[in-house]
């Protein structure tokens, strides 16, 4: 026999379902112990290792000895590594003001169903697909004043000193740089305007909207989230920013390009200061924790919601 039951019953039963002590649906917290072992074995306890190795002083050959804070205050203090901390903040904010709308905006244009956009979508990735230490050697032969493409071309203020230049190279390191990651986050907005609802473009059209008004009025808010996980890999990438830098420039001319993650290696494996190493190493890790907290937490998306049809 049948007993009828109400939509009040119903969800009661649902809700009941995750009250507590009950069995809750899906898998079990457990099957996540592998990944959280392997991730503490191979970050945790590194990391602890050099929170403890920053507070030595050690050469990388001997017995480590208890430095104490004065490994933090001679290397907080050091001019070079003062500098290099302040190229590392223009660096990131310079990188954040060219890659993001200029990814927003190829993004935006990859997502169209054209087919001749298609094929540009594809010639634009290529940059990604090409390693640091390529893209570094290509652009030192480029960018040569003797042989690279300033002097092939007859362009005079082509063949200048690019790299060696102390006022450039630092430039020339954020276009480098730009142009090998910008194809990652333009494939990020690509799929994110690709799972804007097309109703919402249609609705906008009807009322007369233009393509101006859609971008500022559609797309960009629908992209919000879209803009905060592509804005926290830009800045908390450029805080690791070395191999490219390394092979392009090595730091120079001088410290021009001498960023952190590059002055940490020179100064562990060029100095045989690891104490000093790893107190850059922490600063960078801590640097890029709270850089990647506060974009979360000030854009709401440890908040977010979707936005996407059907979901």
């Amino acid at each position: 026999m049948s007993v009828a039951t109400s939509p009040a019953a119903l969800t009661q039963t649902r809700q009941g379902r995750g009250a507590p002590g009950s069995r809750a649906a899906g898998p079990s917290i457990w099957m996540a112990g592998p990944a959280l072992l392997l991730f503490g074995v191979f970050a945790v306890v590194p990391l602890l290792g050099v929170v403890v190795l920053s507070f030595m002083s050690w050469d990388g050959l001997g017995a480590p000895v208890w430095a104490g804070a004065e490994n933090w205050g001679r290397t907080l203090t050091d001019p070079v590594t003062q500098n290099a901390m302040r190229l590392t903040v223009v660096l990131s904010v310079a990188s954040w003001l060219f890659q993001a709308p200029v990814s927003l905006l190829l993004g935006v244009f990859m997502a169209g169903r054209q087919r001749y956009r298609a094929v540009l979508s594809v010639l634009y990735f290529l940059p990604l697909l090409f390693s640091a230490a390529a893209v570094a050697i290509a652009y030192r032969a480029l960018l040569d004043p003797n042989f690279g493409l300033g002097t092939a071309l007859g362009v005079s203020w082509l063949s200048q000193d690019w790299i060696g230049d102390p006022d450039l190279a630092l430039w020339v390191v954020l276009f480098v740089v730009s142009w090998s990651f910008v194809p990652f986050h333009s494939l990020l907005y690509q799929g994110g305007v690709r799972q804007i609802p097309k109703s919402m473009y249609e609705a906008a059209l009807l009322d007369g909207a233009g393509r101006a008004q859609q971008f500022f009025h559609i797309t960009l808010p629908q992209l919000k989230y879209t803009i905060v996980t592509s804005s926290t890999l830009m800045i908390v990438g450029s805080l690791t920013y070395f191999d490219l830098i390394f092979v392009l420039t090595g730091g120079g001319p001088g410290n021009a390009t001498r960023i952190l993650p590059l002055d940490m290696y020179l100064t562990g494996f060029r100095s045989y200061d690891m104490g000093k190493a790893s107190v850059i190493a922490v600063v960078l890790v801590a640097v890029g924790l709270a850089v990647s907290i506060g974009l979360n937490r000030f854009s709401g998306a440890n908040k977010m919601d979707s936005q996407m049809e059907g979901v």
